[in-house]
């Protein structure tokens, strides 16, 4: 099996190269070879094929039609914020460059397997009390948008025999580096960071603010299970939402403090922003249960997640 990870050099594509070189595996099928791409590659894993460039450009699609991958796992994004601030960019990175990799990917006589990390910023603002699979798909941003046409692009290849796609919609995924990151939902993971350090924090929603959590391990081991989901009696669709933990600001500190200190409580101040918490702040309930019947997972529990976002398990 020959195994391609695109966006490899973000916080969610490495965490996923790490746990495909750490597992040599998908399935029950060994990973023969396993090759890498995104703009700049900084840390290249040993045997690992580096794809260095722009995702769409002639030359690195050919070096991937070269390599002949079996699995392909499409992460690179340009993030929501940055996305929103440069409909260009977006646009060619989201939308053009993605298009082109099916294209490039498609017409073998063995047609790959697509994990494209979608996002539930396909499902928009003003949600219903529980956010179902018949829920109406409305984007609030470009980049949802986007990511909701790349879905519906990734179904037709796939209807048609050309790949083999699954849509993984992906929740706040934490906790990302602290450094620009051009995400919009970046406070959910600077929160943790700064609950462990003791760090004074503002934040940017309500303490009552609602959003749906994963730590990137379990959405890399997602990723990866997903590449070998059986979804031939699946929704033609091809597109699932990650099972996640549902919680509320409030009892993501809670959940520090017990975890790192009772004195966490009281590093929080609050100065909402209304147009930063209708997106990011109000998630209902969650019926993943079509994600789950497939093996798909959250983490577990509160305590769970916080431990794997923050590494405190190896202190």
């Amino acid at each position: 099996m020959k195994v391609l990870v695109t966006g490899a050099g973000g916080f969610v594509g490495a965490q996923l190269v790490k746990f495909l070189r750490e597992r040599g595996r998908i399935g029950e099928e060994r990973i023969a070879a396993l090759a890498v791409a995104d703009r700049m590659l900084s840390d290249v894993p040993s045997g690992a094929f580096a794809l260095e460039g722009d995702l769409g450009s002639a030359s690195v699609l050919q070096r991937i039609a070269d390599f002949d991958p079996t699995v392909v796992f499409h992460l690179a994004a340009v993030p929501g914020g940055a996305a929103e601030a440069n409909y260009e960019l977006g646009r060619r990175v989201n939308l053009d460059a993605t298009l082109a990799l099916f294209e490039r990917l498609a017409n073998r006589e063995n047609p790959p397997v697509v994990v494209y990390a979608s996002s539930i910023a396909v499902y928009g603002t003003d949600l219903p009390d529980v956010v179902t699979p018949t829920t109406p798909l409305r984007p609030p941003l470009t980049y949802g948008a986007h990511k909701l046409a790349c879905e519906i692009l990734l179904a037709d290849f796939s209807r048609r025999g050309l790949l083999d796609g699954r849509s993984i919609r992906l929740p706040g995924i934490v906790a990302r580096p602290r450094e620009p990151s051009g995400l919009a939902s970046a406070f959910m993971s600077d929160l943790l960071h700064a609950m462990r350090a003791g760090e004074r924090f503002t934040c940017p929603v309500s303490r009552g603010a609602t959003a749906w959590w994963m730590s990137a391990t379990r959405c890399a081991e997602n990723l990866v299970h997903a590449a070998t989901m059986d979804v031939s009696g699946a929704d033609p669709a091809r597109a699932w939402p990650l099972p996640v933990l549902r919680m509320s600001i409030g009892e993501v500190i809670a959940t520090c403090a017990a975890i790192f200190g009772d004195d966490r409580k009281g590093l929080v101040t609050f100065e909402p922003s209304e147009k930063l918490e209708a997106v990011f702040g109000r998630y209902p309930p969650l019926d993943d249960g079509a994600s789950r019947a497939l093996g798909l997972q959250d983490d577990g529990s509160a305590e769970a997640l916080i431990v794997r976002a923050t590494d405190h398990h190896r202190r």
